[in-house]
C-alpha cells in the first residue's frame, strides 16, 4: 500500500470517508442535515483542509471549529468520526503521512471537543 503522496491521495481519503460518513448511522444524520443537495463544495473544502494540514498547501480558508460548535454533536460521534477516518486511511494507505493524517485528526477531534466542552459550560454560566 502507498502513503497519502498529494492532492490525488487525499482526494481519495475525503471522498472514501465521506462515503462512510453519508452512510454512517451515528454522524451521517448530523452530516446530512447540514448538507443538503451538493456534497461537492464541502469535499473541495475537504482537499484544501487537508492538502494544506499534511503538506503546507495554502489554499484553505475557513473556521472549522466555528461550522462545528452549533451542531448537536458529542463525545459519541467524535470518537464515530475518528475511527471512519482511522479506518478509511487504513484501508488505502500506509506510511509516515497516513500515520499523521490519524494523529492529526484524533488531536483535532480532541481539541473541537474540549473547546465544545468549555462554550457550552460558559453557556451555562451566562444563562
Amino acid at each position: 500500500m502507498k502513503d497519502i503522496e498529494d492532492i490525488n491521495s487525499i482526494k481519495i481519503m475525503v471522498d472514501s470517508f465521506y462515503d462512510s460518513v453519508r452512510a454512517d448511522e451515528v454522524i451521517g444524520p448530523v452530516f446530512s442535515a447540514v448538507i443538503t443537495g451538493d456534497w461537492q463544495p464541502h469535499l473541495n473544502k475537504m482537499y484544501a483542509f487537508w492538502n494544506a494540514a499534511l503538506f503546507g498547501v495554502q489554499g484553505f480558508k475557513g473556521n472549522p471549529f466555528a461550522k462545528h460548535a452549533p451542531l448537536p454533536i458529542n463525545k459519541l460521534h467524535f470518537k464515530r468520526w475518528t475511527a471512519l477516518f482511522d479506518q478509511t486511511i487504513d484501508r488505502h494507505f500506509s506510511g509516515e503521512v497516513a500515520e499523521k493524517a490519524k494523529l492529526r485528526a484524533g488531536l483535532m477531534s480532541e481539541m473541537f471537543q474540549h473547546k465544545l466542552a468549555m462554550a457550552r459550560d460558559m453557556a451555562k454560566v451566562i444563562l
